[in-house]
This record gives C-alpha cells, structure tokens and sequence, in this order.
C-alpha cells in the first residue's frame, strides 16, 4: 500500500477479515498484518474502530457520513446566508 493512501471502511474491514483468517491460522499478528500490507499499529487502531462491522455495515456507516457532512454544510451555509 502507498504510503498516505487511505482506504475505504469497506477495504479495512476486508483486510481485518484477512488478518484474523491468517491469526486462525497460526500466525501471530505481526507476521499477519506484513501479509495484508499494513502494520500492527494499524490494525489495532481499525480493529478498535472498524472490528465488529461487517462489510455492509461499513458501507452503510460510510453513506452516513456523508449525508451528514452534506447537512452540516448546507447548514453552514445557510447560517452564513448563502442561500
């Protein structure tokens, strides 16, 4: 993975998947997290935000967020008398 690049909450939730199917297979989270191509940090920060989701939930969380993003700033703008 380049480094900076950011991946969808669909993607990590793939890749934890991935880690934990290496983890059952007898190897410990180091050697697991260099397979998927990211580092243990990584995977304990997305496994303490992403761990319970399943892939359509993430998706669902991601629309979420941006219909919310898009009230925030329709609102913004509304207090600023743009609109």
């Amino acid at each position: 993975m380049p480094k900076g690049r950011r991946l969808g909450a669909e993607q990590i939730v793939t890749k934890l998947r991935q880690i934990e199917v290496l983890q059952g297979q007898g190897k410990n989270i180091a050697v697991a997290c260099k397979e998927v191509g990211t580092t243990e940090q990584t995977f304990c920060r997305w496994r303490k935000e992403y761990g319970g989701l399943n892939i359509d939930q993430a998706k669902r969380l991601k629309q979420l967020v941006a219909d919310l993003s898009l009230e925030k700033q329709v609102l913004r703008d509304i207090a600023q008398g743009k609109l």
